[in-house]
């Protein structure tokens, strides 16, 4: 085979290029600090690399649904912590409105400062989000939620809470209706209610009771003492004659041990664990009922109905009473709700916490590991970079001499 001398020039200068090629691409590898920049530099890295940094795009999805998680949860408890301190005030206001030597005028005047204190909680109630939507608009609401209709407060939003798109559940939104139209009614186990003939002019009034025996209290309300837990009724009916005042409780409509007791007013009434005490004068006609809690009762409801009440005039002490005794224990009763409300907003905003450690710690991992994959190790890659230099320059050299010798310079030596 015959090899020209023109072909070993070639051959040398394709070697030359190859080495400059390869010098190049270590130069650019020592520039950009990557090992792995095409995934045919390493088929099995770039795979891992690209794994990485879908994780890595995962974890900054959940950090921006984290982070509209916690500032709704950090906008509704400061709305909750608004409406407890409207809520405590409307308490006041009521405890001011049971004081015997106020005035039809002066308990007026407390029922503006209601109405007053109720429209600020409808503000609250219909808080915005700060991103076109509301804190209590449930699973959405384009307008706010809670509606001042005639027949009192209404919740046109709809039921329930979005949910933060998350490994774990964190909310977008709050059930509105749940957190203000909702709470136990009575004292959260059960409530008192007058059945009275003359609404307004009762000379008697009864507290929201206790329940001071709960096995006792459960065992008797809950099946299968019970048939239908929601309908029981007991009733507490006064006999007044010339020996005095009577009462007896029945229950369902049957009779119980309480049947024709002295009646003391004040005195605490017991019955299968509940606790409850009538005060004043029972009149002829007069009568109550225990029912179970619902979860039906709406602070505006209570507040409207305790405006009204004090502002109406020529009601009897006991009506009053009453009325003020039952707008309390209503209120309490929502402010508890809301109270817990805003627990579960705080133990939600603790929880935001922890996952946003969770998902920073995960977002490290996949950077490492993405790095692990295509990072350069700059001492190995400065080392091969010399020496790729190294040798480059000596070809480069060699060629230099070997490219000037011909077979006329071979003879003349």
């Amino acid at each position: 085979m015959r090899i020209s001398t023109r072909q070993t020039f070639d051959a040398g200068i394709d070697r030359l290029q190859l080495r400059q090629r390869e010098l190049q691409e270590s130069q650019q590898k020592l520039s950009s600090g990557k090992r792995v920049e095409r995934a045919s530099d390493d088929p099995a890295a770039a795979a891992r690399a690209e794994r990485a940094l879908a994780s890595i795009g995962r974890q900054d999805a959940s950090q921006r649904a984290l982070d509209a998680s916690r500032n709704m949860l950090t906008l509704t408890e400061g709305a909750l912590g608004d409406a407890n301190e409207l809520m405590q005030q409307a308490r006041e206001t009521l405890v001011a409105a049971g004081n015997a030597s106020y005035s039809d005028a002066e308990r007026a005047g407390l029922a503006e400062r209601l109405r007053t204190l109720r429209d600020q909680l409808l503000v609250a109630a219909n808080r915005g989000d700060g991103s076109g939507g509301y804190l209590f608009g449930g699973q959405g609401a384009a307008e706010p939620p809670f509606v001042d209709a005639p027949g009192g407060v209404a919740f046109r939003g709809t039921a329930g809470e979005l949910q933060a798109p998350l490994d774990e559940a964190m909310p977008l939104s709050t059930d509105g209706r749940a957190a203000w139209l909702a709470a136990p009614s009575g004292n959260g186990l059960f409530e008192s209610r007058v059945l009275s003939a003359t609404p307004g002019q009762a000379q008697s009034w009864i507290d929201a009771g206790r329940v001071t025996d709960p096995q006792a209290f459960f065992a008797a309300t809950s099946p299968p003492a019970v048939v239908d837990p929601a309908n029981l009724d007991y009733r507490v009916d006064f006999t007044v004659g010339a020996g005095g005042t009577t009462y007896s409780v029945t229950k369902d409509g049957a009779a119980t041990a309480l049947t024709n007791v002295p009646y003391v007013s004040g005195q605490s009434i017991e019955i299968d664990g509940m606790a409850f005490a009538v005060s004043g004068t029972p009149q002829a006609g007069e009568a109550y009922e225990l029912r179970l809690s619902r979860p039906t009762q709406s602070v505006f409801d209570t507040l409207d109905r305790a405006i009204v009440e004090l502002g109406t005039p020529l009601r009897s002490r006991a009506a009053v009473s009453q009325g003020v005794q039952r707008a309390l224990s209503e209120i309490d009763g929502s402010m508890a709700s809301l109270q817990s409300l805003r627990a579960r907003v705080g133990e939600s905003m603790n929880r935001a916490d922890m996952i946003e450690g969770r998902i920073g710690a995960e977002k490290v991992t996949a950077k490492a590991q993405k790095s692990q994959a295509e990072d350069l190790d700059m001492v190995e890659g400065i080392s091969s970079f010399k020496n790729q230099q190294t040798g480059y320059e000596a070809a480069l050299k060699a060629y230099a001499t070997v490219q000037r010798l011909s077979l006329f310079d071979y003879v003349r030596s």
